[in-house]
Parts: C-alpha cells; structure tokens; sequence
C-alpha cells in the first residue's frame, strides 16, 4: 500500500517523462506545502530558475487567494523576464483548488500554456 506522497511522487515522474522546459517554453512548476504555494519557471536545459514566486508574508488571506496572487505575480515576473509561452507542471498534484487557480491566475496574467 503506498501512502499519499509515494503517490504524488510515482506520478510526478509520470509527467515529467512527457514535458520538460526549454529556453523558448520554460517549465512551470508547482509546489503546494500545508500552508504555502510555490511556483518556480525553470529552463531544464541549463538548470536554472527563471522566474520564482512564492506566497510567504500572505498568511492574512485564505490559501486560493494566495494561490492567485502568486500565480499573477509569477505572470508578471515572467512577463518582465520576456517569457510568454511556459509548459505547466503540476508536479503530480491534481488540476483542481490551488493548482488550478495557480494556473488560471497566470493565464489571465498573459502567460500562454
């Protein structure tokens, strides 16, 4: 019987097999803690994290607010950063509460999928 993070992480390797982020569509990634949201746009080719947004210091609002505003924040870094197009990595979290407004916040931020 695996637990809830061997889960997560079988079908995070999952995806990861199928996407991976390049210089002109660097990969969004997500990371939801108990209390925090992260999302780092990384290019996989060098290694290295583009754009990060986190929602440290946003305890005072509930957590899809947060999750919102982190994923407008990371849509107007990358913006600045001149990235437009990123690939979404869920990181093996289901599409749905604050992965999904992660994404739709970025969206509407003017990042295209």
């Amino acid at each position: 019987m695996t637990t809830k993070v061997e889960r997560r992480i079988k079908i995070k390797y999952r995806v990861r097999n199928k996407i991976s982020g390049t210089a002109e569509r660097p990969r969004m990634s997500v990371f939801r803690s108990n209390k925090q949201i992260y999302v780092q746009i990384i290019n996989d080719m060098t290694g290295t994290t583009l754009v990060s947004a986190s929602s440290l210091g946003m305890e005072a609002c509930p957590k899809k607010e947060q999750a919102a505003k982190v994923g407008a924040v990371a849509a107007k870094k990358a913006l600045e950063a001149g990235i437009t197009t990123v690939v979404f990595d869920r990181n093996g979290y289901l599409y749905h509460g604050r992965v999904k407004e992660v994404a739709d916040a970025a969206r509407n931020g003017g990042l295209k999928f």
